[in-house]
């Protein structure tokens, strides 16, 4: 299914080999240190490393930042009674949301009573006078009836 693994002859290849070149070695004189009036700074710095070489640079003056206006101090307890008085004004309108919407409920649960009232009673005060008017079904008279031997003769 796989074909077999072909094994080659290790090919050899040409190596070659790089050798850092040193560089001539540098005689650095240390400059003489230039001693610096207090407060003042040279256009152009230079530094003496440890080793002996010198690094020369343009100054650069420190960044200040700007200064921070003090801000007055407010008390926590202050914040507290803020915060406080924020959220019993939340709670006292939610209250009072509440109460009227079970007002309401309340109100619309009492005209359904009522209306079920009027039409249950205007229902029976149908069948009630209609049975006055009675139509159909079958009418028994009973003028003179005689039970003999516990059995009716009418």
């Amino acid at each position: 299914m796989y074909p077999e693994p072909a094994h080659h002859a290790p090919t050899e290849r040409a190596v070659t080999a790089y050798q850092p070149t040193p560089l001539p070695p540098t005689i650095v004189h240390p400059a003489p240190v230039v001693p610096v009036q207090p407060g003042t700074v040279p256009a152009v710095a230079s530094i003496v490393l440890p080793d002996g070489r010198i690094v020369t640079g343009y100054a650069i003056d420190a960044v200040r930042p700007e200064p921070v206006t003090a801000k007055p101090a407010v008390s926590r307890t202050a914040v507290n009674v803020a915060l406080g008085g924020i959220g019993f004004l939340a709670v006292c309108g939610g209250l009072l949301l509440l109460t009227s919407f079970i007002a309401a409920l309340t109100a619309f649960i009492g005209q359904l009573i009522t209306l079920a009232a009027v039409i249950f009673g205007g229902w029976i005060a149908v069948q009630v006078l209609s049975a006055s008017g009675h139509r159909g079904g079958t009418t028994v008279n009973i003028r003179r009836a005689v039970i003999k031997r516990n059995h009716f003769h009418g």
